[in-house]
């Protein structure tokens, strides 16, 4: 969660290197996820850190560009779920809890859902976490780090051991290989 300036300029600069962005900004219309990001950065830092008057007007703004880009993307993402180095590599249908927490250099692609059975039962999920395109993680789970999720797959327990790979409708173990060739630390 950021909670000063150091950590937003530090959260901006691991989503930059997981997106494997090399400019300095982004371009216009091109890279439309970054600049999402970005704002999700943003409006994190404004909600956690900054209390002044004008900063909650400029906060105010903030989020209601947040809200129109997260519409058009198809994103739906609560402020201070995701860790530092997340990767949002298609837009389209991304539904993250707002309770649910996730760790370190998440790579998510297009289609996940990251939701809870109840308010209070949200996912926990690792560093270092790869998860497929249509993936559903629902309920008072946790997944350990360097797990990769495959295409479609279907979590409702908890994915103790590290470094696995899941898949299928319920999830199951398939594959002793984790994450790291598709995660960019």
């Amino acid at each position: 969660m950021i909670q000063s300036k150091t950590d937003y300029l530090y959260y901006l600069e691991c989503d930059k290197i997981a997106l494997r962005k090399t400019a300095n900004q982004p371009r216009y219309k091109h890279d439309i996820i970054w600049t999402f990001e970005r704002l999700l950065r943003k409006c994190e830092y404004y909600e956690n850190c900054k209390k002044g008057i004008i900063s909650r007007l400029v906060g105010k703004f903030l989020k209601l560009r947040y809200v129109n880009l997260s519409q058009r993307l198809g994103f739906s993402i609560g402020f201070n779920t995701c860790g530092p180095g997340l990767c949002l590599e298609h837009y389209g249908n991304i539904i993250i809890n707002q309770n649910a927490k996730i760790g370190a250099n998440c790579r998510i692609i297009g289609g996940a859902v990251i939701g809870a059975t109840e308010d209070d039962k949200v996912p926990t999920i690792g560093n270092n976490v790869f998860i497929g395109f249509g993936a559903a993680i629902i309920g008072d789970i946790e997944i350990a780090d360097g797990v990769a999720i495959g295409a479609n797959a279907v979590v409702t327990k908890s994915i103790t051991t590290p470094n696995v790979t899941v898949g299928g409708i319920p999830a199951r173990m398939i594959s002793q290989n984790g994450s790291k060739k598709y995660i960019t630390k």
